[in-house]
C-alpha cells in the first residue's frame, strides 16, 4: 500500500518516497500547450502548493520525476530558469519585512545563479528576469504561491493589508512588460482582486478558477479517489467494521461535494488524506484555519442565509475581491465555505447565475458548531451532548425540555452581548436547528404569510415561528407566534404519507425564553 502524502508539499519529495499521487498532469499539460498566464484561485490545503511544485519540476526539466505519468512523453523536456516565490514563508507582518524578504528572495536565486543584482525593490525582480533570460537564453517560469496572503491575513487591519498590497503591486506589474524573457506565468491563492488593484496591466493573465477544463486541476474527482485510493479504501473499511459501498457514501458526504464548473465534483484533498491515515470522520480541514474574522463579519451583518439554503449570486460577483466592500457570500465561497451548486442562464440577462451552497458535512458541521458558539458564547466542546439532546426533544415533541434546553444555551450569553433584535435570535436558532442535522428552510413564504423556519428530520416535520418582544409577556408571543403559523396553513403540504408534523412557537421576551408546542393529527 502506497504511502499517504500528508503535508507533502514537494512533487520531487512526493515521488522520491513513493507516495499516492492523483495524476494532474494532464491539465498541466492542456495549460503549457494553450496558454502562458495563469491565475487559479482555490481554498486553503486544496493542493495548490504541491501543484506549483509540479509545475516547478517541469520546468526544471526533471523528466525522471515523471516516469509512468501522462505527460512523460507528451513535451520536449527543456530546463528553464524557474522564480518561485511562495508567500507563506515570507515575512508581512509590515510593508516593510514584506519589502526585505522579497529582495533577499530575488537575491538568493541571483547567487545562486552567479547573478548581481544592482537594483532595488521590484526592480530586482525585473533585473532577475532579464539576466536569467540573458544567461541561459531560456525565456523564465515564473510560478507564485499563495500571492495574496500578505493582503487576506490582515483583513481586520486594512491599513495594513493595503500597504501589503501596494508592495505587491509594484512587483507583479513587472510582469506585464517581460513578456519576451518569460515562458509561463502562473498565480495562485484563495481570493481574486481586480486587475486594476493588485494586477494593473496584466490583462492577458487567463483566470481558470471557474472553467471546466481545469475544475479537477486540485482536488480528487470520485474516479480518482476510488482507483488510486483503492486499497486505502478497503483499509478504512475493514477498520470501521463496514463495506466499500457504505464507506464510499460515507466520504462523499463528509468531504466531497466543491465544485467550480457547477458539473465537476472533487474531494478536499487534505481531509481525504487524513481520513483514511486517521481512520475516523473528523473536522480536519475546518480545524487548520479558525475562520475568526469570517464569523465575526457573519455575526456583525447577521447574515446566516447563506449557509442554510442555496443562494444565488451573478457571475460579475467572482470578478474581483476588494477588502474594502467585502461581500459575504463572495468570502464565503472564496475560503471554501460555499461552493458551486449548479450554473443557469438568468431569466432576464444574458448574465450567468451561480447558486452557492455548503459543499459538504465537514463545513456544514464544523461553521455551524463555530458560528453557534460565537453567538452564544458558547464552548464547543460542549455543543455535541446539547446537540443530540436537543434534536431528541424535537422528535420526541417535548416542548418543556426543548424549552429548558434553550434556556441553558442563551443563559451562556452575557448580557451585554445580547441584541435586541429579532434577528439576532432568528440567526442562532437557525444555525443551531441546522447544527442538530435538521434540513432548515429560513423565511418561507405562502400566500397567506411567512415562517420562520420549517424543519424535518425523516418523518417529522416542525413549523416554527419565533417572536420577540421586550416589551410584551412571552405567553402572549407564544399565542401570536403560533396563531401565525396556523394562519399560514403551511403544514397541510405534509399531510399524509406518514408524516408527524409539530408546530413549534418560541419566544423571547426580553432575557426570558419560553416554548410551545403542538402536536397536529395527520
Amino acid at each position: 500500500m502506497k504511502r499517504l502524502p500528508i503535508g507533502i508539499q514537494s512533487f520531487e519529495e512526493l515521488r522520491r518516497l513513493n507516495c499516492v499521487y492523483v495524476d494532474k498532469t494532464p491539465q498541466i499539460y492542456s495549460l503549457i500547450e494553450n496558454g502562458k498566464y495563469y491565475f487559479l484561485s482555490r481554498p486553503r490545503r486544496f493542493g495548490k502548493s504541491l501543484l506549483v511544485s509540479t509545475l516547478e519540476e517541469i520546468f526544471r526539466g526533471n523528466k525522471a520525476l515523471f516516469e509512468g505519468l501522462y505527460i512523460y512523453d507528451k513535451i520536449e523536456w527543456l530546463k528553464h530558469p524557474v522564480i518561485k516565490l511562495d508567500f507563506g514563508a515570507i515575512n508581512y507582518q509590515t510593508p516593510e519585512a514584506l519589502e526585505k524578504d522579497l529582495f533577499n528572495i530575488m537575491s538568493g536565486i541571483a547567487t545562486r545563479e552567479g547573478i548581481v543584482l544592482t537594483r532595488n525593490s521590484a526592480g530586482s525582480f525585473a533585473e532577475l528576469i532579464e539576466e536569467l533570460y540573458r544567461k541561459t537564453g531560456r525565456q523564465v517560469a515564473v510560478l507564485i504561491d499563495e500571492y495574496d496572503k500578505p493582503i487576506i491575513d490582515h483583513l481586520p487591519d486594512l491599513a495594513l493589508s493595503n500597504a501589503n498590497r501596494a508592495v505587491l503591486k509594484n512587483y507583479y506589474q513587472v510582469l506585464k512588460a517581460m513578456d519576451a524573457q518569460l515562458c509561463f506565468v502562473f498565480l495562485t491563492g484563495v481570493s481574486k482582486f481586480s486587475k486594476v488593484s493588485i494586477f494593473s496591466g496584466l490583462n492577458n493573465l487567463r483566470d481558470i478558477t471557474l472553467s471546466t477544463g481545469y475544475a479537477s486541476l486540485c482536488g480528487y474527482t470520485q474516479e480518482e479517489l476510488e482507483t488510486c485510493f483503492d486499497e486505502h479504501i478497503e483499509n478504512l473499511a475493514q477498520s470501521l467494521q463496514t463495506n466499500r459501498f457504505d464507506i464510499l457514501s460515507e466520504i462523499k458526504n463528509w468531504y466531497n461535494g466543491y465544485t467550480w464548473d457547477g458539473i465537476t465534483s472533487v474531494y478536499n484533498p487534505f481531509s481525504t488524506l487524513l481520513l483514511f491515515a486517521e481512520k475516523v470522520f473528523d473536522n480536519f480541514w475546518f480545524a487548520t484555519g479558525t475562520p475568526t474574522f469570517l464569523v465575526n463579519l457573519i455575526k456583525e451583518r447577521n447574515d446566516v442565509k447563506a449557509l442554510l439554503e442555496p443562494v444565488a449570486v451573478e457571475a460579475s460577483g467572482f470578478d474581483s475581491f476588494e477588502p474594502e466592500a467585502i461581500d459575504t457570500k463572495q468570502l464565503l465561497f472564496q475560503t471554501g465555505y460555499l461552493t458551486v451548486k449548479s450554473i443557469a442562464k438568468s431569466r432576464f440577462s444574458a448574465a450567468m447565475m451561480y447558486t452557492l451552497g455548503v459543499p459538504n458535512e465537514e463545513v456544514r458541521r464544523s461553521l455551524m458548531t463555530y458560528l453557534v458558539g460565537s453567538y452564544a458564547n458558547y464552548p464547543a466542546s460542549d455543543t455535541a451532548p446539547m446537540r443530540d439532546r436537543m434534536l431528541q426533544q424535537l422528535l420526541d415533541g417535548d416542548a418543556s425540555a426543548f424549552e429548558r434546553s434553550m434556556q441553558e444555551m442563551f443563559a451562556r450569553i452575557p448580557y451585554q452581548l445580547h441584541i435586541p433584535r429579532e434577528a439576532y435570535y432568528h440567526s442562532l436558532l437557525l444555525l443551531w436547528c441546522n447544527l442538530l442535522g435538521l434540513e432548515v428552510q429560513a423565511e418561507v413564504s405562502t400566500d397567506k404569510g411567512r415562517i420562520d423556519a420549517v424543519w424535518t428530520w425523516e418523518e417529522r416535520v416542525v413549523i416554527a415561528e419565533l417572536k420577540y418582544s421586550e416589551s410584551e409577556t412571552a405567553d402572549i408571543l407564544l399565542d401570536k407566534a403560533l396563531t401565525q403559523i396556523k394562519a399560514t396553513r403551511y403544514h397541510e403540504r405534509y399531510a399524509g404519507a406518514g408524516r408527524r408534523i409539530a408546530f413549534l412557537a418560541i419566544a423571547f421576551a426580553g432575557k426570558e425564553i419560553a416554548c410551545r408546542m403542538e402536536e397536529i393529527s395527520n
